[in-house]
């Protein structure tokens, strides 16, 4: 027996005695799990993955790109591009021939190609690296060696696909950030600045897991340890000399000051690490102070803002950027941001589906008597004329339930000038995708979205949407497919409208609360029966078939909710519909809709009283 196979015997001997174990497809990770969804919708999310990482790469610091060369490897591994896997693993072990997790995961992908030889030597000098092979021999200190492979594993948990549930993805954070606590403590002698970046990389995932337990309700005392002890990590990482980090934790920073208000007392650890009387405001001025003169690292910020509900201030961000570097191919994401907050805001009604996947409104919003900083007028000397970014997402919520007038569209000619730049220079799936629904919201009414005030608007933006389908993930998106039913249906193709509202539902993931798709379907059905074009019977199955489909699909509540919103826009027709389907015996529907009426009503009732008691 040769050497190899003699080391990987031993090390499957010692395997059980380890204290870690290299490698990433052991992980407990919904990635390495047998996937829930189907196998086409299981690859689409793995790609999606893949391509944001793609873009992390080369923004990510020298330390921590093994980390996200070992997540790509993954990625392609169970998407079946065995051979780019092999690369990508080859690469770190190449730039870092002591990197355990590089040799154990192209062990692991080796044996997978068939490659037995270079997976016994693989395995053997992983061994080797861990001290458990008779001669070892390897250079280097093994505490530290350990120490990075853990902070790679805890990385990958970050990142993880395939979880369906909030409770689901906190295990798997709180799992990532234990990797971490054990890196830190093999890795006394790991240089500072390198530790400094697992300090940044534990401070998200901490943010995250918050954010689950605030979505979530838990109590007080459960958050309360995590948030103090990311205080005091962002106060470690605010010490780096690299202008991503510093300003990147001063935005986190701020997000936390934010948070602070939703506990009953103010956390000890703000005023242990100094932070008494710190307004998050200045927190997110000093964050853009420091990337002035770094586009890629306002462009990040421009993205936090964004998702944090602070429009004005990642158009502001944007603009800095793009004053810098105003080449769209060089800067199209600068473009894209400020494109995406020039968009309307989503249904109302569909907004509230989202609730419980990360859409909580944020505490601690910016107060309107705070005084505005002098960063903030610099970032705004570029802004164009009459661009108050949140006004036409506010104006477009009131006016959608009758609470105001017609929104500005003023901002979809701004977006569409924007993505236009970046299609030029940078056409992609999300491009296509995203000035596709510039189109839509500019050939649409702004209020119930069933006229078309712009024809060639909309043709232009189903152009866009054919072109974004033409991909393979396109193919698999069921945002593509709604909206390009939703532009079918205002063009009067009920048919086809309907066709694609269809593929939409068997595209969206089980447990999702995006059930406006099934909404969709359910009135261009009723529009084709109303016009004759599906008989009472034809009806019948349709609804009934979709109904179970959907039921099999998405949660309840958000079902009952999504019928309700159909009942009250077509109560003629739906009735026509419950009379045909109990004339065919398929009452199901009909009970399901007295239900929602029911439900409906005692709503209405509480929300009188809860507006009545705030007044």
């Amino acid at each position: 027996m040769g050497e190899p196979e003699a080391a990987a015997e031993d090390l499957e001997a010692l395997i059980d005695e380890l204290d870690y174990l290299p490698g990433h497809f052991h992980l407990e990770m919904q990635l390495n799990f047998e996937p829930r969804s189907p196998a086409s919708l299981h690859a689409r999310d793995l790609k999606l993955q893949q391509d944001g990482l793609r873009q992390e790469l080369e923004l990510a610091a020298a330390p921590q790109r093994p980390a996200v060369r070992h997540l790509l490897g993954a990625l392609a591994f169970h998407l079946e591009e065995l051979d780019e896997a092999r690369e990508r693993f080859l690469e770190v072990a190449h730039e870092d021939p002591g990197n355990l997790n590089a040799w154990a995961n192209l062990a692991h992908v080796s044996g997978r190609l068939g490659r037995d030889e270079e997976e016994e030597a693989c395995a053997g000098r992983l061994a080797a690296l861990m001290g458990l092979a008779a001669e070892s021999g390897a250079a280097g200190d093994p505490q530290l060696r350990a120490a990075r492979c853990l902070a790679e594993q805890g990385y990958a948990h970050g990142l993880d696909v395939g979880c369906t549930s909030l409770e689901e993805r906190a295990r798997v954070l709180a799992a990532g950030i234990a990797l971490y606590d054990k890196a830190l403590g093999y890795g006394q002698q790991i240089p500072m600045e390198e530790k400094r970046g697992w300090y940044f990389t534990m401070a998200t995932l901490f943010i995250r897991l918050d954010g689950i337990f605030l979505e979530l309700g838990s109590e007080e005392q459960k958050r309360l340890p995590a948030f103090n002890r990311t205080l005091a990590l962002l106060r470690q990482v605010l010490k780096s000399p690299d202008p991503h980090y510093q300003a990147l934790a001063w935005c986190y920073l701020g997000i936390l000051l934010e948070r602070k208000d939703t506990f009953s007392t103010t956390p000890m650890g703000v005023h242990d690490c100094g932070y008494s009387g710190t307004d998050p405001l200045d927190c997110f001025g000093k964050a853009i102070e420091i990337a002035k003169d770094q586009p890629l690292i306002l462009n990040r910020l421009a993205k936090i803002f964004h998702f944090l509900g602070k429009q004005d201030m990642a158009i502001g961000t944007c603009n800095m950027a793009l004053d810098i570097l105003r080449d769209p191919e060089l800067n199209w994401q600068a473009y894209c941001t400020r494109a995406k907050v020039s968009r309307p805001a989503p249904h109302p009604a569909t907004r509230n589906q989202n609730k419980g996947q990360g859409s909580r409104s944020r505490p601690g919003c910016q107060s309107p008597n705070v005084i505005e900083p002098s960063w903030w007028k610099r970032a705004y000397k570029s802004s164009r004329p009459k661009i108050h970014l949140r006004a036409y997402l506010h104006d477009l919520e009131r006016a959608k339930m009758g609470l105001g007038g017609m929104p500005d569209r003023n901002h979809l000619a701004c977006a569409k000038a924007d993505l236009e730049e970046v299609v030029k220079v940078c056409p992609s799936l999300k491009t296509y995708l995203d000035i596709g629904q510039v189109y839509y919201y500019m050939g649409v009414d702004a209020v119930q979205e069933l006229l078309a005030v712009d024809e060639a608007a909309l043709n232009q933006a189903l152009v866009f949407l054919a072109k974004a389908s033409e991909s393979e993930l396109g193919a698999t998106l069921p945002e593509l497919q709604l909206l390009r039913g939703k532009c079918l249906r205002i063009k009067g193709e009920d048919a086809n409208a309907a066709a694609c509202f269809k593929r939409a539902v068997e595209l969206d993931d089980a447990g999702s609360c995006h059930t406006e798709g099934f909404g969709c379907l359910l009135q261009a059905l009723l529009a084709q029966w109303s016009q004759a074009q599906l008989s009472d019977a034809e009806l019948g199955r349709e609804v009934d078939k979709w109904l179970r489909r959907a039921q099999g699909k998405y949660p309840a509540a958000r079902l009952r909710q999504e019928l309700q919103r159909v009942w009250r826009g077509h109560t003629g027709e739906v009735l026509g519909l419950a009379r045909a389907l109990v004339a065919q015996g398929r009452p199901a529907l009909v009970r399901l809709l007295f239900e929602t009426m029911e439900q409906d009503g005692e709503g209405a009732s509480v929300r009188r009283g809860r507006r009545a008691f705030s007044l």
